[in-house]
């Protein structure tokens, strides 16, 4: 077994047992903070709820009715230019509005192109490199009360697509 595997393995457990050992040192009441900590995790989890119905309809909705398939075939010309495959771009923007979507969009591409071909390697690189913007400002900063979110959807639609590019470049250099 290799150091990193030895290391992998290993390193969760001994967080946790760190942390209950220094919690422990400074007199924190261990288990009940952890107990209450799973009644606040309990009770943000049924606020969430009405958000996440909200996203999964909006995007349900989005996909049923073609609205994806209309946009990928009017900008198809666009991204054969700057030779994005059109195979991925309903990725990622699948993917800054839901993980789950995405993932099945992942699974599709891998089980139509092969896991090791082109394509898939680009959907996995993305599906690592992007993150579900949508979703994090819907549900989370809905479930927390915040309503100013312009600058994070800025910065997390930024990132998002740094990160689809970066993972075509990356990709396109590498295979």
């Amino acid at each position: 077994m290799s150091i990193v595997q030895s290391f992998s393995i290993w390193f969760i457990p001994f967080l946790i047992g760190f942390i209950l050992l220094y919690g422990t040192y400074k007199k924190v009441p261990t288990y009940e903070t952890f107990v209450e900590g799973g009644k606040e995790g309990f009770s943000i989890a049924i606020n969430i709820i009405p958000f996440l119905v909200g996203m999964l309809v909006a995007i349900s909705v989005f996909r049923a009715s073609g609205a994806l398939d209309y946009v990928m075939m009017a900008m198809r010309p666009l991204f054969s230019l700057f030779h994005i495959p059109a195979e991925v771009v309903p990725l990622g923007l699948m993917r800054t509005i839901s993980g789950t979507g995405a993932l099945g969009m992942t699974s599709d591409l891998i089980a139509t192109h092969g896991a090791d071909s082109f394509i898939g390697r680009l959907a996995s690189t993305i599906q690592g490199s992007t993150d579900t913007t949508f979703y994090v400002l819907t549900v989370y900063f809905g479930a927390v009360g915040i309503k100013k979110m312009k600058y994070a959807l800025k910065v997390g639609l930024l990132a998002d697509l740094i990160g689809f590019l970066a993972s075509i470049a990356v990709i396109s250099l590498l295979f």
